[in-house]
């Protein structure tokens, strides 16, 4: 693949190590640095001329930082005379903020999704974002995968028998009756109750869990109070042996105490964020990595091949 260049920013490097291994590539050089006073400096440090450039960066905390680290590099490659500029976005922040939840509030993710545009991307790669009309903000083409396929293979392997998918909320009562499906379990549903952001209520769980093993199913952990209110109220409900599975560790703020001290004996995630070594240490953490998945969307994005066909 001689016409195709990779690169990365500062947010998940190791991420961008192992898509380049993957793919048999060696990750591109570029200075990624920031003045005193806080402004951000590129400088790409090949020749991308006429090339189809891949350019890997989660937009996780510091998330300002990352969102125009990931900016500047699409238009510095886009001046450099690159022939397509794909941004590979593992997690895409500001996702959450997608629709007016109040009068005079932003759509955020609308924001992003045209600033990525007008720096000069040509395509966006994503994975699990938070609501899927969000491709709808883009005016260029998206390609939404999914750590589905990661996640069903791990739960089939390691919790085998008398198992139940839980959704923490109504809201990912569709993704969690898709695992269900595919790993031939039962399905229950957490009625929460969340009184402001970033705080949640469990209230009631709906469905038998009493001497099941249960897997609790969510796109992110960010302060964990879903999950941990979830396995709170799984326990009293009798459930034997309590897990969680998501696609993005955000783990802000009081997140690795809650899951320490929580009844989970198990949080597993991909490494579309970088783990805080006091994530590592916490010893509940499992992390798969989505590098090979990635990388196999970034060849078929590249040659013209189905994205869509690695979840058929």
């Amino acid at each position: 693949m001689e016409g195709i260049s990779i690169f990365s920013g500062n947010s998940n490097p190791d991420l961008a190590n192992k898509i380049c291994e993957y793919l048999n590539l060696s990750l591109g050089s570029a200075q990624v640095k920031t003045f005193s006073d806080g402004e951000i400096q590129i400088e790409i440090d090949e020749n991308v001329r006429s090339k189809d450039v891949f350019i890997i960066q989660s937009t996780c905390a510091p998330v300002n930082d990352h969102l125009v680290e990931l900016l500047l590099m699409i238009d510095a490659i886009k001046r450099s005379s690159a022939k397509r500029i794909t941004a590979v976005v593992p997690y895409f922040g500001y996702a959450r903020q997608d629709k007016k939840v109040a009068p005079r509030v932003p759509i955020s993710a609308k924001l992003v999704a045209n600033m990525l545009a007008v720096a000069g991307a040509n395509r966006v790669i994503t994975m699990d974002l938070h609501a899927g009309q969000i491709q709808g903000f883009f005016d260029i083409p998206v390609d939404n995968i999914f750590a589905a396929p990661l996640l069903i293979e791990y739960i089939g392997e390691k919790f085998n028998g008398n198992l139940v998918i839980v959704s923490p909320d109504a809201g990912g009562v569709e993704r969690a009756r898709a695992f269900a499906k595919r790993l031939d379990a039962d399905l229950a549903i957490i009625d929460k109750r969340r009184s402001a952001p970033n705080q949640a209520k469990a209230m009631a769980v709906i469905g038998e869990v009493k001497d099941k093993t249960v897997v609790i199913l969510d796109d992110m952990a960010d302060t964990a109070g879903t999950l941990t209110e979830a396995a709170h109220a799984l326990k009293e409900n009798g459930a034997r042996e309590i897990h969680a599975c998501c696609a993005h560790a955000v783990l802000s703020g009081p997140a690795i105490g809650r899951i320490t001290d929580s009844e989970m004996k198990s949080l597993v995630v991909t490494d579309t964020i970088p783990l805080h070594k006091n994530a590592v240490a916490c010893g509940k953490i499992v992390v798969i990595s989505i590098s090979e998945l990635v990388g196999e969307a970034i060849i078929r994005s590249y040659r013209g091949d189905s994205v869509t066909s690695l979840f058929v």
